[in-house]
C-alpha cells in the first residue's frame, strides 16, 4: 500500500521488493548508473513518487534516455539494463 501526501505518494516498492522512498533515490550527483539504480529511478516514475519531468531534471536524462530503461525493463527485465549485454538486446 502506498501512502498519499499532497497528492504524491511518500514510497513505492522498489525493484528488490523493499519500500523506496526518495531520501532512497540514488542521489542527483549519480553518474555510474548500474541496474539496481536504473531500476530504481523507473520504479519511482511508474509509482508516482516522481513525475518523468523530475527525474529527468534530477539525474540530468532525456527522456528519451528514460524511456529506454523503461522499454528495456518491460521487454527483457532488470537484465535489459545492463551496458555490457546491450547488443543483446537491441532490436
Amino acid at each position: 500500500m502506498m501512502e498519499e501526501r499532497k497528492g504524491r505518494v511518500s514510497y513505492v516498492i522498489g525493484p528488490e521488493g523493499s519500500p523506496l522512498t526518495l531520501a532512497d533515490l540514488p542521489p542527483p550527483s549519480t553518474r555510474r548508473w548500474v541496474i539496481r539504480r536504473k531500476a530504481e529511478v523507473v520504479a519511482a516514475v511508474r509509482g508516482g513518487l516522481l513525475s518523468l519531468d523530475e527525474a529527468c531534471r534530477r539525474y540530468t536524462l532525456t527522456v528519451e534516455e528514460f524511456l529506454a530503461w523503461q522499454h528495456a525493463i518491460d521487454r527483457f527485465g532488470l537484465a535489459g539494463l545492463r551496458a555490457t549485454r546491450v547488443q543483446q538486446y537491441r532490436n
